[in-house]
Protein backbone atom coordinates (compact mmCIF):
# COMPACT_ATOMS: atom_id res chain seq x y z
CA UNK A 1 0.00 0.00 0.00
CA UNK A 2 2.88 2.36 0.79
CA UNK A 3 4.34 1.77 -2.67
CA UNK A 4 1.06 2.67 -4.35
CA UNK A 5 0.57 5.83 -2.27
CA UNK A 6 4.17 6.92 -2.85
CA UNK A 7 3.86 6.32 -6.58
CA UNK A 8 0.53 8.15 -6.74
CA UNK A 9 1.81 11.24 -4.92
CA UNK A 10 5.13 11.17 -6.77
CA UNK A 11 3.34 11.04 -10.11
CA UNK A 12 0.96 13.78 -8.97
CA UNK A 13 3.82 16.07 -7.95
CA UNK A 14 5.73 15.31 -11.14
CA UNK A 15 2.82 16.66 -13.20
CA UNK A 16 2.60 19.89 -11.25
CA UNK A 17 5.14 22.68 -11.15
CA UNK A 18 7.36 20.78 -8.73
CA UNK A 19 10.42 19.03 -10.15
CA UNK A 20 9.93 15.32 -9.56
CA UNK A 21 10.50 12.10 -11.50
CA UNK A 22 7.58 9.73 -11.57
CA UNK A 23 9.37 7.56 -14.11
CA UNK A 24 12.11 6.67 -11.65
CA UNK A 25 9.53 5.88 -8.98
CA UNK A 26 7.63 3.65 -11.39
CA UNK A 27 10.81 1.83 -12.43
CA UNK A 28 11.72 1.24 -8.77
CA UNK A 29 8.23 -0.09 -8.01
CA UNK A 30 8.33 -2.33 -11.09
CA UNK A 31 11.76 -3.69 -10.14
CA UNK A 32 10.54 -4.47 -6.62
CA UNK A 33 8.00 -6.81 -8.22
CA UNK A 34 5.53 -6.65 -5.33
CA UNK A 35 2.66 -5.14 -7.34
CA UNK A 36 1.47 -5.97 -10.84
CA UNK A 37 2.58 -3.81 -13.74
CA UNK A 38 -1.00 -2.84 -14.74
CA UNK A 39 -1.76 -1.68 -11.20
CA UNK A 40 1.41 0.43 -11.05
CA UNK A 41 0.76 1.92 -14.50
CA UNK A 42 -2.80 2.76 -13.46
CA UNK A 43 -1.75 4.45 -10.21
CA UNK A 44 1.06 6.42 -11.87
CA UNK A 45 -1.29 7.54 -14.64
CA UNK A 46 -4.02 8.53 -12.19
CA UNK A 47 -1.64 10.64 -10.10
CA UNK A 48 -0.02 12.23 -13.13
CA UNK A 49 -3.34 13.11 -14.79
CA UNK A 50 -4.66 14.63 -11.56
CA UNK A 51 -1.49 16.73 -11.33
CA UNK A 52 -2.05 17.90 -14.92
CA UNK A 53 -5.63 18.76 -13.95
CA UNK A 54 -4.26 20.99 -11.17
CA UNK A 55 -2.16 22.79 -13.80
CA UNK A 56 -5.27 23.18 -15.98
CA UNK A 57 -7.12 24.71 -13.02
CA UNK A 58 -4.21 27.05 -12.32
CA UNK A 59 -4.19 28.15 -15.93
CA UNK A 60 -7.92 28.60 -15.96
CA UNK A 61 -8.07 30.74 -12.82
CA UNK A 62 -4.63 32.20 -12.04
CA UNK A 63 -3.37 33.55 -15.37
CA UNK A 64 -4.04 37.14 -14.28
CA UNK A 65 -1.01 36.87 -11.95
CA UNK A 66 1.47 35.77 -14.64
CA UNK A 67 3.60 38.88 -14.14
CA UNK A 68 4.23 38.16 -10.45
CA UNK A 69 7.62 36.85 -9.32
CA UNK A 70 6.10 33.81 -7.62
CA UNK A 71 4.22 32.71 -10.74
CA UNK A 72 5.34 29.13 -11.55
CA UNK A 73 5.95 29.52 -15.31
CA UNK A 74 8.11 32.01 -17.15
CA UNK A 75 6.76 34.11 -20.00
CA UNK A 76 8.95 32.11 -22.37
CA UNK A 77 7.50 28.79 -21.18
CA UNK A 78 3.95 30.07 -21.54
CA UNK A 79 4.67 31.50 -24.97
CA UNK A 80 6.25 28.26 -26.16
CA UNK A 81 3.30 26.23 -24.88
CA UNK A 82 0.80 28.66 -26.45
CA UNK A 83 2.64 28.52 -29.78
CA UNK A 84 2.63 24.74 -29.63
CA UNK A 85 -1.09 24.83 -28.91
CA UNK A 86 -1.85 27.21 -31.75
CA UNK A 87 0.19 25.12 -34.19
CA UNK A 88 -1.05 21.65 -33.21
CA UNK A 89 -4.28 22.36 -31.37
CA UNK A 90 -5.78 19.95 -28.89
CA UNK A 91 -3.64 17.08 -30.18
CA UNK A 92 -0.61 18.68 -28.56
CA UNK A 93 -2.04 17.51 -25.23
CA UNK A 94 -0.92 14.00 -26.15
CA UNK A 95 2.57 15.31 -25.33
CA UNK A 96 1.73 16.65 -21.88
CA UNK A 97 4.02 13.94 -20.45
CA UNK A 98 7.14 15.51 -21.96
CA UNK A 99 9.70 17.13 -19.67
CA UNK A 100 9.97 20.94 -19.75
CA UNK A 101 7.00 21.58 -22.06
CA UNK A 102 4.38 19.27 -20.52
CA UNK A 103 3.56 21.29 -17.40
CA UNK A 104 3.31 24.65 -19.20
CA UNK A 105 1.26 22.93 -21.91
CA UNK A 106 -1.37 21.76 -19.42
CA UNK A 107 -1.35 25.20 -17.81
CA UNK A 108 -1.79 26.83 -21.22
CA UNK A 109 -4.73 24.52 -21.93
CA UNK A 110 -6.49 25.93 -18.88
CA UNK A 111 -5.54 29.49 -19.75
CA UNK A 112 -6.86 29.00 -23.29
CA UNK A 113 -10.14 27.61 -21.88
CA UNK A 114 -9.77 24.15 -23.38
CA UNK A 115 -12.80 22.12 -22.35
CA UNK A 116 -12.12 19.70 -19.53
CA UNK A 117 -13.35 16.49 -21.21
CA UNK A 118 -11.04 16.60 -24.27
CA UNK A 119 -8.22 17.81 -22.03
CA UNK A 120 -8.57 14.82 -19.70
CA UNK A 121 -8.98 12.32 -22.55
CA UNK A 122 -5.90 13.44 -24.48
CA UNK A 123 -3.69 13.95 -21.43
CA UNK A 124 -4.70 10.55 -20.09
CA UNK A 125 -3.90 8.84 -23.40
CA UNK A 126 -0.46 10.43 -23.63
CA UNK A 127 0.49 9.77 -20.03
CA UNK A 128 -0.84 6.20 -20.10
CA UNK A 129 1.12 5.32 -23.23
CA UNK A 130 4.28 6.70 -21.64
CA UNK A 131 3.84 4.60 -18.48
CA UNK A 132 2.88 1.49 -20.46
CA UNK A 133 6.07 1.91 -22.47
CA UNK A 134 8.13 2.16 -19.28
CA UNK A 135 6.38 -0.92 -17.90
CA UNK A 136 7.12 -2.80 -21.11
CA UNK A 137 10.79 -1.78 -21.15
CA UNK A 138 11.34 -2.67 -17.49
Amino acid sequence: MTTLLSLFFGAFLAATILPFSSELMLVAALKAGEISTPALVFIATLGNVLGAFVNWLLGRYLLQWRDKKWFPFSKAQLQKASNHFQKYGLWSLLFAWMPVIGDPLTFAAGALSVHLAPFLILVTIGKTVRYIFIGWVV
